[in-house]
C-alpha cells in the first residue's frame, strides 16, 4: 500500500472522545464501562464552583480485552476542563488498577492501558485531586508487578503535572507526533518565568522540547507511532508481546543521569543532532 492509500485509509485517534478511544483499542465487542455516565458519579466540588460537572468526570473506565488477553482502560476526555483529575476521575483509574491487581491474585492475567490526555490535578479541588493521582500512581506500581502497564499519550492536550510522573511509572510508553508531554505546560512555565523563558505560543518550540518525537528520541517513550486507530492498536499489541524481564523506566534513572552528566559537561558542543545520538544508546 503507498503512503498515499495508507494515509486514505487511516482513521485519526486523536480526533475521537474517550469512550471512542477505549473502545477503538480493546477486541470488538469486549469493552464493558464500568461506572458509567448514567451511574451520575460526578464531582461533589464543581457545581459548588459554579463550573457544570461532566456525567463521568471525564474518565471512562471499563473492562474487555486485547489480542485475547484480559484488560482493563481508562481513557481521560481531555475536552472537559483539560482532562484535569479530580477526586472522582482519579478514583476511578486507581480503583480500576486495583481491581486489575485482585483479577492477578486470583489468576486472571490482567493487563492495563492507560490513555492519558490530561494536564495534571484539577485546580478546582487541590489536594483531593493530588491524593487521587497519589492513588493512581501506587497502583501503576503495583500492578505492573503483574502485568504490563501500558501509557498512551496522543494529544492534543498531551500529559502534564501529576499525571506525567504516572505516565513515567508505567511499563511501557506510547506517544504520537502530536503528543507532548513534561511535568509543566508551557502556559504554567511561562506565567512563572516570563515569556522570554518560554514563549506558550511558539508551537514548533514547545513540540521540539516536549513532543512525541523528542521524548520517543530521549527514551521517555517506548514506541513512536502515527495518529492512526489501527496502528495505535497494533504497537499496544507488540509491546505487551514485549520482554517482561526489562526494568520499568522508573528503575533505570542511573542511565538517564549518566546522559545528563554528559550533556552538562560541555552544552556549547551539542547540537541537535548531537543531543538525539546521545540518548540512542541501548538501554538496560
Amino acid at each position: 500500500m503507498t503512503d498515499t492509500a495508507r494515509l486514505l485509509h487511516s482513521r485519526s485517534f486523536t480526533e475521537l472522545g474517550a469512550r471512542q478511544r477505549a473502545r477503538e483499542l480493546l477486541d470488538p465487542g469486549s469493552f464493558r464501562e464500568l461506572i458509567g455516565p448514567f451511574d451520575r458519579v460526578i464531582s461533589p466540588w464543581l457545581p459548588r464552583q459554579g463550573i457544570v460537572p461532566q456525567a463521568d468526570d471525564g474518565v471512562v473506565v471499563g473492562k474487555g480485552s486485547i489480542d485475547g488477553q484480559p484488560a482493563v482502560i481508562a481513557a481521560i476526555e481531555g475536552a472537559f476542563q483539560g482532562g484535569s483529575m479530580g477526586e472522582v476521575g482519579g478514583a476511578k483509574i486507581a480503583g480500576l488498577l486495583e481491581l486489575a491487581v485482585e483479577d492477578n491474585r486470583k489468576g486472571i492475567p490482567t493487563r492495563a492501558i492507560l490513555l492519558l490526555e490530561t494536564g495534571g490535578v484539577r485546580l478546582q479541588e487541590a489536594n483531593l485531586g493530588l491524593a487521587a493521582i497519589a492513588e493512581i500512581q501506587a497502583s501503576i506500581v503495583e500492578l505492573r508487578q503483574y502485568q504490563p502497564v501500558i501509557g498512551l499519550v496522543a494529544g492534543p492536550v498531551g500529559c502534564f503535572g501529576g499525571m506525567s510522573i504516572a505516565a513515567g511509572l508505567c511499563s511501557h510508553l506510547l506517544v504520537t507526533r502530536e503528543a507532548r508531554l513534561g511535568l509543566n505546560g508551557p502556559q504554567v512555565i511561562e506565567q512563572e518565568a516570563g515569556l522570554d523563558e518560554y514563549d506558550s505560543r511558539d508551537r514548533p518550540f514547545i513540540w521540539s522540547l516536549t513532543g512525541g518525537e523528542q521524548r520517543h528520541a530521549s527514551g521517555l517513550a517506548d514506541g513512536y507511532v502515527a495518529d492512526d486507530c489501527q496502528a495505535i492498536r497494533e504497537q499496544l499489541v507488540a509491546l505487551f508481546a514485549s520482554r517482561t524481564d526489562e526494568q520499568p523506566r522508573s528503575r533505570r534513572h542511573a542511565w538517564f543521569l549518566e546522559r545528563l552528566n554528559r550533556l552538562g559537561a560541555d552544552p556549547q558542543q551539542l547540537d541537535a543532532a548531537n543531543v538525539r545520538s546521545l540518548y540512542q544508546g541501548e538501554q538496560p
